[in-house]
């Protein structure tokens, strides 16, 4: 097979090294990929979003699938693209029609399908410029903190959780008036729900479904989960508090109400639904949806796929993944992000990698922000690499990853040092 995977980060590097582990591949090209996923496919000069250079490449390569990373191409419908092209239809493009990527692409949206089938989610009001008293009154209803999320896309950055009802107000006035331009023309205000995070990830044909490993990522900038939201500075799988019981009322609370949701409302829906979970007292709670796999999780996930994944996308793609076998490593990942100095606020690129050709045993190192330039491998963004490495245990998992983020080395290199310490 001859796969075409869209996306430059550290999620499709390592979709790119999963894929490329493939029998069944013959040829693997990432538009437009990062100096990473040039040493496991070959990086086109196309962007993810740009469809009539797609659709070209598709064709001249006579590309058999296309597998979707990021969410952007997704919203502004690649799927579709694909599907109402005559010369390109008989291409299978892994991931949700535009109407499915709205899950991600609107809270609102996602929030009223929620409400329609039953799915458990907090309190909320949409709010936009004609119902800001109404509220700014629901803000008030609500206890500290407060939540606020752009409806649109904001790169990961369009959430805020506020302690003060007056700090609360004056965003909400912002954000209305452009703070993430136009994704927060509407802003979801949410009850708080208080409780552990963790992200779970289903891949379906639209009726079938496989849950692939549960895991959790670490937002904030800082150690012990302080400061800034970022997109995210590491992950671990699998996640303890994820038990048989806790997955159970996953699976019959959430997952199957959302592929039935999904199927009662006519949406084409072939590939990855993130469902973003927080466990209130040991019931699960959905606090968002995203249309494909999340980063940096996925650098923790894809180690512990042991099955082949193309033939897994191959189910989706077909419509019998009930007939694929899902194998899971028994053991833990853990992902250590490593940044740029001053993310997620104001940093620089083009700051030469140096250690990048040492190897360690079960330890992968993703890249998420590079570029080649010569012989030398550049920063070429806020998350840099993401160093992922499997353990018998969390710790063994944790340290190893460590070991190779001490190794490598950037000019104002950043990481967190306690990922995984909280579960």
């Amino acid at each position: 097979m001859k796969i075409l995977l869209l996306g430059s980060g550290g999620r499709e590097h390592a979709f790119a090294w999963k894929i490329s582990k493939s029998s069944q591949v013959e040829k693997l090209f990432i538009a437009p990929g990062n100096a990473g996923t040039e040493s496991v496919g070959v990086n086109l000069a196309i962007a993810e979003n740009d469809f009539e250079g797609l659709k070209q490449f598709a064709l001249a390569e006579k590309i058999d699938m296309v597998v979707v990373g990021p969410e952007k191409p997704l919203v502004e419908g690649v799927v579709d693209f694909f599907s109402n092209d005559e010369e390109l239809r008989h291409i299978p493009v892994i991931g949700p029609d535009k109407q499915g990527a709205m899950l991600e692409g609107s809270k609102q949206f996602s929030k009223n399908f929620m409400m329609k089938h039953g799915i458990p989610t907090a309190r909320y009001l949409s709010v936009d410029a004609t119902n800001l008293q109404e509220g700014l009154a629901f803000l008030r209803e609500l206890k500290a903190p407060y939540v606020l999320k752009a409806d649109g896309l904001a790169a990961g950055k369009g959430v805020l959780i506020l302690s003060e009802i007056e700090e609360a107000e004056k965003e909400l006035r912002e954000m209305l008036q452009g703070k993430f331009g136009d994704a927060s023309s509407t802003v979801v205000i949410e009850e708080y729900l208080s409780g552990i995070e963790c992200s779970v990830f289903v891949m379906t044909d639209g009726k079938n479904y496989k849950i692939l490993p549960v895991a959790k990522d670490y937002k904030r900038i800082g150690e012990k989960d302080t400061g800034l939201n970022t997109g995210g500075m590491g992950a671990v799988s699998p996640v303890p508090f994820a038990d048989e019981v806790f997955m159970q009322k996953v699976e019959e609370r959430i997952i199957k109400p959302t592929i039935n949701g999904l199927q009662k409302d006519n949406i084409n829906y072939k590939g990855f639904i993130f469902i973003g979970l927080m466990n209130v007292e040991g019931d699960p709670f959905v606090i968002e949806y995203n249309a494909r796999m999340g980063d940096p999780e996925t650098e923790a996930v894809m180690l512990r796929i042991k099955s082949d994944l193309v033939d897994l996308l191959k189910g989706v793609a077909v419509g019998n993944l009930n007939e694929k076998i899902l194998e899971i490593d028994s053991r833990s990942a853990v992902t250590i992000v490593l940044a740029s100095g001053g993310y997620p606020e104001s940093f620089e690129k083009g700051k030469e990698i140096f250690g990048l050709n040492m190897e360690q045993e079960n330890t992968v190192i993703f890249h998420a922000g590079t570029k080649k330039e010569g012989e030398k491998i550049l920063t070429n963004g806020g998350r840099v690499l993401a160093i992922s490495s499997l353990g018998k245990t969390k710790n063994d998992a944790r340290l190893a990853s460590l070991a190779m983020a001490e190794k490598i080395s950037f000019d104002k290199k950043y990481y967190r040092t306690d990922i995984g310490l909280d579960v």
